[in-house]
């Protein structure tokens, strides 16, 4: 549950590479907001060395060692820069763990606050590593998931509010907890959007439109009843939209500095799929988004 200390706090995915710095900066400063310790933790993936090149194994080995020194050196300095510019001390850990990346991170999420990944970056060996670890993260971590773009090359505005995609399901419950505490320790608004998809891709009038859209407001208004009341700073808009629920949530991510979504269920009308549109907009938008998993 959000707020809860575990006992790795906040992970991140370190892969060596520069694009990784946004992650890291992104995951120093939620560190800061949460009071939590940062783990920095570094994938060494099997490496399969067959004969007659068995003599270059203990090559191959410390080269990864290495690897993974460098790298974490490198999140290190990145995530205490966090900390030094605010004046705050971070807890800093760091790990070495062998096998594949995904899985790694997987088991880690298992005692973590939150696992953050870059969007993408390669490890200095030149292997593809985070930007297929956040698909798998995102479909498997035990708990949040935020994967922390680079395209833009800097963070969005603190000052933004934090947008919430909600399906109307139980399944979004664990969204909705996260987006609010975000939204308050950041003291910024929540833009909570419900888009309902299960109108056939009809066009809709009169009666028929207001009645859906009753509904669906309806269903809006009662998954953030109880988190409005036990959240009472935060300033709260509601939007209600139809079909397309991820050109939505990338449209009003422009204007957004953090966007929260579940990981799967349908709404009440079997309409928001949060398993396909969280893997859309993960991939789409250029601020952070977090994936409320269940653990």
């Amino acid at each position: 549950m959000p707020g809860e200390t575990a006992r790795y706090g906040i992970v991140v995915g370190v892969d060596g590479s520069p694009e990784s710095s946004a992650a890291l900066h992104w995951a120093g400063a939620e560190a800061l907001l949460f009071r939590e310790p940062v783990t920095l933790v570094y994938a060494v993936a099997p490496t399969i060395v067959s004969w007659p090149m068995v003599p270059l194994q203990d090559t191959v080995v410390e080269c990864e060692r290495q690897n993974a020194e460098e790298a974490l050196q490198y999140a290190r300095d990145a995530v205490a820069s966090v900390a030094e510019s605010s004046g705050q001390d971070i807890d800093i850990r760091t790990e070495v763990r062998y096998g594949p990346p995904v899985q790694v991170l997987v088991d880690a999420s298992r005692e973590a606050r939150m696992v953050v990944v870059g969007n993408k970056g390669r490890g200095a060996l030149g292997r593809l590593v985070l930007g297929s670890v956040s698909d798998g993260l995102i479909h498997h971590a035990h708990g949040a998931v935020t994967v922390v773009h680079t395209r833009r090359g800097h963070l969005p505005d603190p000052a933004a509010s934090v947008l919430l995609g909600i399906d109307g399901s139980p399944a979004s419950e664990e969204a909705t907890a996260l987006a609010f505490e975000e939204a308050e320790r950041r003291g910024v608004d929540l833009v909570a959007v419900h888009v309902w998809g299960d109108v056939g891709g009809l066009p809709l009038q009169g009666d028929e439109w207001r009645g859906h859209r009753q509904q669906a407001e309806e269903v809006l208004a009662e998954r953030l009843a109880g988190w409005q009341e036990r959240y009472p700073d935060v300033r709260v808009s509601r939007h209600v939209e139809f079909d397309d629920p991820a050109h939505h949530l990338v449209d009003r991510a422009r204007t957004a500095q953090l966007v929260v979504l579940g990981s799967h269920g349908r709404g009440g009308f079997a309409g928001m799929l949060l398993g396909s549109v969280s893997s859309a907009v993960a991939r789409s938008v250029d601020v952070p988004v977090t994936v409320a998993r269940p653990r």
